[in-house]
């Protein structure tokens, strides 16, 4: 079962790894993994999406809740958070398939950031179903490469 976490944590140096170890050292895989500074720069926010046992997941989360530096664990059930990720995509994009690859961004609101005569730069944020269903539609063009964040969260209301 995938569930996403956020951690709050003290902005020091190993709170990452530690928090890593704990969830693979428990048999958990972390499927995407993003980490940021607060506006208190003296703190970050860790998300995770991590696929695993739903009562295991309980345990490691009360031991993440013991580690150094962590102030915080919340973890978002279904409805529970929004949740968008980024990605860059670079596409084959000719002097032809350039409308075409231009119509498809549009309707998904992408944003095309960079341009030359063989390729256009896509940014394209969304939950995981429209990322997923935007790529579909993309990659007939010829992805050639690409980055994306994974999955970031905020509780509701």
């Amino acid at each position: 079962m995938r569930h996403i976490i956020s951690i709050l944590v003290e902005n020091k140096f190993g709170a990452l790894a530690r928090i890593a170890g704990m969830f693979s050292g428990r048999g958990f895989n972390i499927e995407t993994l993003n980490v940021g500074p607060m506006p208190d720069e003296s703190l970050s926010r860790i998300t995770a999406t991590i696929v695993g046992d739903s009562d295991a997941l309980d345990q490691a989360i009360k031991q993440v809740n013991k580690l150094i530096n962590v102030l915080e664990v919340t973890e978002f059930t279904d409805g529970q958070a929004t949740e968008r990720e980024l990605i860059m995509v670079k596409v084959k994009a000719s002097a032809g398939q350039r409308s075409e690859v231009m119509q498809v961004s549009d309707i998904f609101r992408a944003k095309i950031i960079d341009v030359s005569p063989d390729s256009v730069n896509i940014e394209m944020t969304g939950n995981a179903n429209k990322v997923t269903a935007f790529l579909n539609l993309i990659e007939p063009y010829g992805i050639i490469e690409m980055a994306r964040t994974g999955n970031l969260a905020l509780k509701r209301g």
